[in-house]
């Protein structure tokens, strides 16, 4: 039957059928939020932030000590976007909850991870409008009147941090080029492409995710054209490869073209030696997740505040 002729399958994320017709392939597990997680002392919980849209984003806080509640200590602020080639995956999935969840106990910092809409109920740009209006949200509450108690009361809106992995270091790289106001920015095993390769599947992705995007020169799949890359916000970018991860090479092509740009902040890159995509996620005990994660921390806890331009 017509209906059930695939022609594209990118696994586990997406197939597209002969009609048109196109089916998330993955469907993960929801992960309940915790008020204090046995293990870490994290909370979380799940919060609307775009009513007109339904779009939910879970927020998680470190747990307090005694002396950090006495001086009503405020936290950075993580705003992280998971990946999941924009197709699967969502705040409440395992590897994502239990990886922002460990971020907010040993960083000690709030963390809000955004619910964008995914394909193929929604494609492309939402999942950027539903971003954007994530980080407005936040921003929102910077004068602690905000709707939510816990960016209210806990938060060091001087010391905003963006991140994500895939498509969400794709997603962050692209609110960090409409935002000034933030610290920095992490992206790991960025999803940028650039040319379009006749016999991989990676390469027939974006079309049919973007369908009306330009192509493989539309700048938010491809940065290193972009003219205006050194209008980048903040001042701190970190960049986290694999040497086996098919896009290795495009983290360091978006390294290098930054660094070579006339971006006046300081962008740093981490090679993790023998390791294969998203490894942090699918392993990680291991030795060079924990060492990738200790980076990531760090980034977090530098001191520098953001500037103050909007």
């Amino acid at each position: 039957m017509e209906n059930n002729e695939i022609v594209y399958e990118f696994k586990p994320y997406l197939r597209v059928y002969k009609n048109g017709r196109k089916e998330r392939i993955l469907v993960t597990k929801f992960v309940p939020p915790s008020m204090e997680d046995p293990n870490t002392g994290v909370s979380s919980k799940d919060i609307i932030v775009t009513p007109e849209t339904g779009v939910s984003s879970r927020i998680y806080l470190p747990k307090f000590t005694q002396q950090q509640k006495q001086i009503n200590k405020r936290f950075p602020l993580l705003i992280y976007f998971h990946g999941g080639a924009f197709c699967v995956q969502s705040p409440s999935s395992p590897i994502y909850h239990n990886y922002v969840s460990s971020l907010v106990a040993e960083a000690n910092v709030v963390a809000l991870s955004v619910g964008y809409r995914l394909v193929p109920e929604h494609h492309l740009p939402a999942a950027y409008e539903d971003s954007w209006e994530a980080i407005e949200w936040v921003l929102s509450h910077s004068t602690g009147r905000g709707s939510e108690i816990w960016l209210n009361n806990y938060v060091d809106h001087n010391r905003v941090f963006m991140g994500g992995d895939i498509a969400g270091a794709n997603i962050s790289h692209n609110m960090a080029m409409r935002l000034a106001r933030f610290s920095g920015v992490i992206l790991i095993h960025p999803y940028f492409w650039d040319v379009k390769p006749i016999e991989d599947n990676n390469g027939q992705l974006w079309p049919n995710i973007y369908p009306s995007s330009t192509g493989y020169d539309d700048l938010l799949i491809n940065p290193y054209k972009d003219p205006n890359l050194s209008s980048l916000g903040g001042k701190r970018v970190l960049v986290c490869v694999a040497e086996e991860d098919l896009f290795r090479d495009r983290g360091w092509l978006y390294y290098e073209t930054l660094r070579n740009s006339e971006w006046d902040g300081v962008v740093e890159i981490k090679e993790s030696q023998g390791e294969n995509h998203v490894f942090h996620l699918l392993n990680p005990d291991s030795k060079n997740a924990v060492k990738m994660k200790e980076l990531v921390i760090s980034f977090l806890n530098h001191q520098e505040k953001i500037p103050s331009r909007i």
